[in-house]
């Protein structure tokens, strides 16, 4: 699969909001990666919206690619 944006050029960041802002980039494009269809991803919005446990997933998603980026980052130590 090619893509012409290069939207991960490093695991690295300045602070770790930007990390969190990184991990919900990732995480936004692995959903579209799987389902490529985007009227199909916005048909389905409303479904995961208004379910506690798929919002509750998707949490889950997002803080798993957090504490990869958080490792990568030594954890924002100096």
């Amino acid at each position: 699969m090619e893509n012409p944006e290069n939207y991960l050029p490093s695991l690295i960041t300045e602070t770790p909001m930007e990390g969190r802002e990184l991990a919900i980039k990732l995480a936004r494009k692995s959903i579209a990666a799987i389902q490529t269809d985007g009227e199909v991803r916005k048909r389905l919005r409303d479904n995961y919206a208004n379910d506690t446990k798929q919002l509750i997933a998707s949490a889950q998603v997002i803080a798993t690619e957090f504490q990869t980026i958080a490792a990568a980052n030594n954890y924002w130590k100096e």
